[in-house]
């Protein structure tokens, strides 16, 4: 994109995502819960990292510290990503519908749309991975943390889904729709138990 969302404040950021502006939306709306998601699973591990309680995993806790920082990067990324994907399915959608070339110009704009929020979900899904090992080896300080970040990327694989369940609807090619809703319907099958048992971890052991 010209401008970066990522130079936005958070008002600027938000007061856009309220407007009638057809980016950021949705999927930039995801990218942000899993970059927050993966911020403070990097939070938790900096209180956990060289207390002596915490001692037997430090060598987990510096490979999540890495890991984390690495996806909330890619997930910030994923904002823009997916506001510069959007940007051909608009044009396309102005196309006049006789038009010859409407079909695959179209059909082209709608797998472009769905990369980015497709590749959210899985990022998100393996900062659920992170969270989880938390909820057992972070510290018991920050471990609500730990629950507010998988109730985030939670939400965040669900939401960038639906920016792909969208797209999918309105392909031609039904086999490519159907592989890609495939991997949707596993990725979720796999990670939303996750989440639900990683807040079940994390309530545990607040009491």
């Amino acid at each position: 994109m010209e401008n970066s969302m990522l130079s936005m404040t958070l008002t600027d950021f938000t007061s856009t995502l309220a407007s009638k502006s057809p980016v950021p939306g949705g999927g930039g709306a995801a990218g942000l819960a899993g970059a927050l998601a993966s911020a403070l699973a990097s939070m938790v591990c900096g209180l956990t990292s060289g207390k002596k309680k915490y001692a037997v995993y430090e060598d987990d806790i510096q490979r999540i510290a890495k890991r984390a920082d690495e996806l909330r990067a890619e997930l910030l990324t994923g904002i823009d990503a997916d506001a510069k994907a959007f940007k051909p399915l608009s044009r396309a959608y102005s196309i006049p519908k006789d038009a010859p070339e409407r079909a695959q110009v179209m059909e082209d704009a709608l797998r472009t749309a769905c990369r980015p929020p497709m590749e959210i979900a899985e990022k998100c899904g393996e900062t659920l991975d992170l969270l989880a090992e938390l909820a057992q080896k972070g510290s018991a300080i920050a471990v609500s943390d730990v629950g507010v970040g998988a109730e985030l990327a939670r939400a965040a694989i669900l939401s960038a889904g639906l920016n792909v369940r969208i797209n999918i609807r309105s392909m031609s090619d039904r086999h490519y729709a159907e592989d890609l809703r495939e991997r949707l319907d596993a990725l979720e099958r796999k990670y939303i138990p996750i989440a639900d048992r990683t807040y079940g971890a994390v309530t545990e052991r607040i009491g």
